[in-house]
């Protein structure tokens, strides 16, 4: 990765099955200064096929804000802790982030060695 795209602002989505998992998850992130912020979105409807089988289920959706260079460790943290076998995570960059939000992310998040 070069350096100017470590930098690069990522939202990532993440589905957790109730409100104490998305917590639990979150809280973890911040600590580890892996995401700036983690916000949480409860009230959704999920709908996918599982093992040949449709399934809806109820989830919570962890909105959490990083930048590239965290990606690895933030994605290895969330599938180590998440309890679903294929849990949902997805890194979406940020085409444009004004730049007092960018320095705060810089300065919030865990710098990279």
């Amino acid at each position: 990765m070069k350096p100017n795209e470590t930098k690069q602002a990522l939202l990532v989505l993440c589905t957790c099955p109730d409100q104490a998992c998305a917590e639990h998850l979150a809280s973890e992130l911040l600590q580890q200064q892996l995401a700036a912020c983690v916000q949480i979105v409860p009230g959704l409807t999920s709908m996918f096929f599982w093992e040949q089988n449709l399934c809806q289920e109820s989830e919570h959706l962890l909105v959490i804000k990083t930048l590239a260079e965290h990606w690895q460790v933030l994605e290895a943290m969330l599938r180590q802790q998440h309890p679903y076998e294929v849990p949902e995570i997805i890194a979406l960059q940020a085409d444009a982030v004004s730049q007092p939000y960018q320095q705060w992310l810089q300065q919030t998040l865990l710098p990279t060695p």
